[in-house]
């Protein structure tokens, strides 16, 4: 994929063209010791402030940060069209096996990656395109079933048709929802994801008056080995749809973690098609919202207290180490009333949140984020606050 340019084709299509080979320019800065952080950051802004051109040029640009002689910071920047969050995992990781003394070659062997015309042939195959249909048919089967609209007094729908209006971004910081989701899942015998998700869509329901709630789960499509090694775009959207999700709490996370299997085992298709679909659909008013997005970013394998000591503070004292920040804020996004990433940081998850505020102010998001954070450590201090 780090090869691959899109040329178009007909009226809203594109070819997908994979290089066997040519140049990838590697762009040298060259200063003292002292100066490399600051050089760093400033080749990466360089670096990654420009479009890419598909049609003409590789999806990846490469900074190096020479000192005295010797590199001091590889600097990356990548189109999302080459790789997912997990691709890029894989792709750091892969760099930093080779700089321990691994060659390409080894890595092919050890690690056998789905390339994307491998990945290309199989979609086009026969099981490959009844898997797209059937997972298209699920797709439209949900946002038929669903409510038409979740939030049914939205904040400020004045503001709706603005489009100067931005999108606050929250980020809710909680050592206490680290500790906490791992008791809930190991007494549920669930994964700590589909609390998480379960708490979501109990809160969301709670907020917004509607027993049925929808999101868009990102889903990293990595379950086979050749997919999980691959430096390429395999995530794609599930489509989650919770009924019922307002009336208890461990009731909501048990059924999350049938209800996102069904939805995971649909979450590839032919995009565009199934784009095509879903608009005529909206465009009948038999669309469900599914303006809600969720994103746990986190790797399995690597947990908020690797690099630092677990928190031996009971949940009660915990939760008052919590802290909530506005980093930034967003243009508009198309189809977007909630988005939310989880990722994991050192002693703490961390809740990333953005919304339209035409349907959510900040004290609507804050609740949120302290809400599904309150769900779950409530429900591990009844296990014993430890």
């Amino acid at each position: 994929s780090l090869h691959t340019r899109f040329l178009p084709a007909g009226e809203d299509g594109l070819e997908q063209v994979v290089d066997g080979s040519g140049e990838l320019p590697v762009v040298v800065r060259e200063c003292a010791p002292a100066e490399a952080p600051a050089v760093g950051a400033g080749l990466l802004k360089e670096l990654a402030g420009r479009s890419f051109d598909h049609e003409r040029e590789w999806p990846l640009r490469v900074g190096l940060v020479v000192c005295e002689g010797e590199v001091h910071r590889l600097v990356l920047a990548a189109s999302h069209t080459a790789m997912d969050y997990w691709g890029l995992g894989r792709m750091v990781r892969d760099l930093e096996s080779i700089r321990a003394g691994e060659t390409a070659e080894s890595l092919r062997r050890a690690r056998p990656a789905l390339q994307p015309l491998e990945a290309a042939a199989t979609q086009a195959s026969p099981i490959g395109r009844r898997r797209d249909e059937a997972a298209r048919r699920y797709w439209l089967e949900q946002l038929a079933a669903g409510p038409r609209r979740l939030f049914q007094a939205p904040a400020a729908p004045e503001l709706a048709d603005d489009p100067t209006r931005m999108f606050p971004n929250a980020l809710l910081r909680s050592p206490a929802l680290a500790v906490a989701v791992e008791r809930v899942a190991a007494e549920l015998e669930v994964s700590d994801a589909a609390v998480l998700l379960g708490a979501a869509s109990h809160q969301l329901a709670r907020m917004s008056g509607s027993s049925d709630v929808l999101f868009q789960v990102v889903v990293g499509n990595r379950f086979q080995p050749a997919a999980a090694a691959a430096v390429s775009t395999v995530a794609q959207e599930a489509l989650f749809r919770l009924t019922d999700a307002d009336r208890d709490f461990t009731d909501a996370v048990r059924r999350t973690r049938s209800v996102a299997f069904s939805a995971f085992r649909h979450a590839a298709y032919d995009k565009w098609a199934l784009e095509r679909e879903v608009a005529r659909l909206v465009e009948r008013g038999e669309a469900a919202d599914h303006s809600y997005w969720w994103n746990d970013t986190r790797d399995p394998g690597s947990g908020p207290f690797e690099s630092v000591e677990r928190p031996r503070a009971a949940l009660s004292e915990l939760i008052g180490r919590t802290e909530l920040s506005w980093p930034t804020e967003f243009l508009p996004r198309v189809n977007v009333s909630m988005a939310v990433d989880v990722l994991t940081a050192p002693g703490a998850l961390d809740l990333a949140m953005t919304a339209d505020p035409a349907v959510l102010s900040r004290d609507d998001m804050e609740r949120f984020l302290r809400g599904v954070e309150r769900l779950v450590v409530a429900a591990a201090i009844t296990l014993g606050d430890e």
